[in-house]
């Protein structure tokens, strides 16, 4: 395993991990079987609640106290999660770290702070990034728009939010959107982020429920072979290039959600026209099926040796 000793700084203090790096909160793929593996190698699985399934999310939490001895997290995708009591539902579980998404930071952040838990909001823009602050978040995951998932209509690369919004506010940084390997993540500590979210990677690992078809398809999937759908209404989506999202692409009186399709033909039925299958950009850089661990040592080993020979290579100013 990789020495870790060098990561040390507030991401990693915060979360309790060793490698600051956060596997994303996807609907019914960031359960237990995926997350745990992400813990176990010493960074930070999350369980997902935006596919609204709370008792199987408390079943799925219970699951990880079995399989892994390391922290975990919760997110709270607020578009999606209705329940009024959700906080207290998450509080219960006895987690100690929790992401929330899609929504205002201004709903939950002083009742989970209340409840003891650590707090990062997700952030597509400066606006929100400092509203965030305002409400008292321990930390921002901020999301550039070429990573996969829901988005905000109006997206900004991950190479101008970033370097962006960690001028702008001191709350450590967990940047998303376009990081899947040791290069991706050096780069984003050198535009101020202190970790990094990885979720189409994940969703290609060895660990991920979802059907092999799909995990094939973000193999084969080229550079250009993503869609952005829904610039003109909420919630925006990055997904694969499939006929169905292909025709929705340039549709701007459908909204894509209402023609989302059978999430369980497509996730584990493996039909890729069936629905929408999320997934960033970085999909065009990615070749293989791994394991977890092997995925996480690699981008921990590689960010550490890339810091290192640009050290080297431009040693500053004498």
């Amino acid at each position: 395993m990789v020495s870790t000793s060098r990561f040390t700084n507030r991401v990693t203090e915060l979360l309790g991990v060793d490698i600051p790096i956060v596997q994303a909160p996807m609907g019914w793929i960031a359960r237990s079987r995926l997350a745990s593996a992400v813990s176990n190698a010493g960074a930070l699985g999350i369980i997902e609640t935006s596919s609204g399934e709370l008792d199987v999310i408390r079943q799925e939490i219970l699951a990880m106290r079995e399989l892994t001895d390391k922290p975990f997290g919760v997110n709270i995708a607020q578009a999606f999660v209705r329940d009024p009591g959700i906080v207290d539902f998450v509080a219960e579980q006895g987690v100690s770290f929790v992401t929330t998404s899609a929504g205002s930071p201004t709903k939950y952040t002083a009742s989970l702070k209340a409840n003891g838990l650590t707090v990062f909001h997700v952030v597509p823009n400066l606006e929100g990034a400092l509203r965030a602050v305002d409400a008292g978040v321990d930390g921002l995951v901020v999301e550039g728009g070429e990573g996969g998932g829901f988005k905000s209509p109006q997206p900004v690369s991950s190479m101008v939010l970033l370097p962006l919004i960690a001028s702008k506010v001191d709350v450590p940084i967990i940047a998303a959107g376009g990081f899947v390997d040791g290069a991706s993540m050096a780069a984003a500590f050198a535009l101020g982020a202190e970790g990094v979210q990885m979720g189409t990677r994940m969703v290609s690992a060895a660990e991920s429920p979802i059907h092999d078809n799909w995990k094939q398809a973000v193999l084969a999937a080229r550079e250009t072979d993503t869609v952005f759908l829904n610039r003109h209404a909420k919630p925006a989506l990055r997904a694969l290039r499939t006929g169905r999202t292909t025709a929705l692409e340039f549709d701007t009186d459908t909204n894509a959600m209402a023609l989302f399709g059978n999430a369980m033909e497509l996730y584990f039925g493996g039909d890729m026209e069936a629905a929408i299958a999320l997934s960033g950009q970085v999909a065009g850089r990615i070749d293989t099926v791994e394991p977890v661990a092997e995925i996480i040592e690699r981008c921990a080993r590689e960010c550490l040796d890339i810091i290192g020979a640009l050290a080297e290579r431009y040693p500053g100013r004498q």
